[in-house]
């Protein structure tokens, strides 16, 4: 009984150290459970508190036997208070900085919480210094001289330790901060002492002492206050002089204005500028703010490629550099044989197409001389409902959704193209606005027919409008049943009703007696 009443006496709290062992056990395990990324501090913490108890143990043998005025008491007696006292300090600090400071959604920075612990550390170790009768000037002037040493000799380590702090303190670059430190660019993942952690999209960690920053020219992407965090990025493309610059520039902006990109913002809007007049080509600039920095080469892709397909369906290629030469030994034969090629699939086209079954071979041909190649991207809309368009498409390649929008039941999926079907046929016979909306579910290449390109065929043979207005006769009235909900077919006398009205609106619109 008498070492239990000795041990109380060492440890200086009377008979409240048993209740500090436990309330450090009791915290450090609630802690652990709520915080988990703080388990090793609390770990160190339980480790120090428990480590404490021997010491306290031994000073109170020490004092049973009359030793508690030598040396290796006081020794003993310091090491365990400022192992407690440690234990204490790193509890607090956790349930301070990473409990209530975090509920209160106050962030300090980890240099920061490391200076104040490092601060408490050290009032600690001088405070019982001092009560044990330590002769602190002694101690003060040889760590003045043993700080100018170890200053001089790891001048680099305390100039990163200094750039880290100011880092972290002036909040200049923080976690999660996309930067540019000369070549490299990537994610700050992590600031400590000595050293800034970036990951790369090459899946590589830079590691960049923290006085290299301080020192170097650092550009942090994509922040300005009160914005969102995005960046601007530029892609490049050439187009010959034939075309019209704005021309060029209204074909682009509506092929990435039109559906939202993803990664890209909407405010401010992809805008496309031209950059300068070169020998054979005028240059252009599209530009866009990402908001996703990881995914810049895929959006890039993405948006060259809308870019190639806007070019392609208005009839304006990407241009060739004059100085390239093309050579061929068979000259005109070869260029020939490419659209005798080219007209036959275009006819292959034409033969799958109900209205134009009634066509002889040479009114095909005539037709298909007219047809544009037109391709459209995955995303983008082939047909906007509602759109007064006198042109129809035959798809070749790929495949889309016919979405129906009401005001009862909003935008759904009515049905689907594929490869060999045919839609906007209403808008070239009769010049309606479009009754649906079709969206490309893939890459789609297709042809498509204009109003002019059809005229000649028709006025020449005006019992073309009769033919073709029985096979929209039939299709307009299948899409009535849908939009109406009804699943019955129609009947024929609502088939001739329609073929009538069809054949008047045909033969207004091509100006046929």
């Amino acid at each position: 009984m008498h070492l239990w009443q000795n041990l109380q006496t060492a440890a200086g709290m009377g008979g409240k150290y048993y209740w500090v062992l436990l309330a450090i056990t009791v915290v450090a395990v609630g802690l652990t459970v709520i915080l988990p990324a703080a388990v090793n501090r609390l770990r160190i913490a339980a480790i120090l508190a428990f480590f404490s108890f021997p010491g306290f143990l031994a000073c109170a043998w020490m004092i049973g036997n009359d030793n508690a005025n030598s040396a290796a008491y006081r020794w003993v007696h310091f090491a365990s208070q400022w192992m407690l006292a440690i234990a204490i300090i790193n509890i607090s600090g956790v349930l301070i900085f990473r409990g209530v400071l975090a509920a209160m959604r106050v962030n300090a920075p980890p240099i920061l919480r490391d200076i104040i612990l490092g601060l408490a550390y050290v009032i600690v170790a001088f405070s019982l210094l001092s009560r044990h009768e330590v002769d602190l000037s002694g101690i003060v002037a040889t760590s003045a001289v043993v700080t100018a040493v170890i200053g001089f000799s790891l001048q680099d380590t305390l100039g990163n330790v200094m750039g880290g702090m100011a880092l972290q303190m002036e909040r200049s670059i923080a976690v999660g901060d996309w930067i540019r430190v000369g070549d490299t660019e990537g994610l700050v993942r992590e600031i400590r002492w000595r050293q800034t952690s970036i990951e790369t999209r090459d899946w590589n960690t830079v590691v960049i002492p923290n006085s290299q920053l301080m020192k170097s020219q650092v550009t942090v992407l994509g922040r300005r206050a009160g914005q969102p965090r995005q960046n601007r990025h530029a892609v490049a493309f050439n187009v010959d002089y034939r075309h019209n610059p704005a021309e060029v520039i209204d074909v682009v902006l509506h092929a990435l204005r039109v559906e939202k990109i993803p990664n890209v913002a909407s405010e401010p809007p992809p805008d496309c500028v031209q950059t300068d007049f070169k020998d054979s080509y005028a240059a252009y600039a599209v530009r866009f703010w990402l908001t996703d920095f990881a995914k810049d080469t895929s959006t890039t892709s993405e948006i060259r490629t809308r870019i190639y397909v806007a070019l392609q369906r208005a009839g304006m290629n990407v241009s060739i550099p004059a100085q390239s030469v093309f050579m061929t030994m068979e000259g005109r034969s070869r260029d020939q044989r490419k659209q005798e090629q080219e007209i036959q699939r275009r006819l292959t086209a034409l033969r799958s197409v109900k209205i134009f079954q009634a066509l002889t071979d040479d009114e095909r041909v005539e037709i298909a001389q007219q047809l544009m190649v037109t391709p459209f991207r995955k995303g983008e809309i082939m047909t906007r409902q509602g759109n007064v368009a006198h042109h129809l498409y035959i798809l070749v390649r790929g495949e889309g959704d016919v979405r129906y929008e009401s005001a009862m039941a909003g935008s759904r999926v009515v049905g689907h193209v594929h490869a060999g079907d045919v839609f906007g046929e209403m808008g070239l016979m009769t010049g309606e606005p479009r009754s649906a909306t079709v969206v490309a579910t893939t890459d789609v290449m297709s042809y498509r027919l204009d109003r002019e390109g059809f005229l000649n065929a028709i006025q020449k043979r005006p019992q073309l409008a009769e033919e073709i207005a029985k096979v929209l006769a039939k299709r307009q009235t299948e899409l009535d049943a849908v939009r109406n909900g009804i699943t019955a077919s129609a009947s024929p006398l609502k088939i001739q009703q329609t073929e009538n009205e069809l054949v008047k609106r045909i033969k207004d619109f091509f100006l046929i007696d």
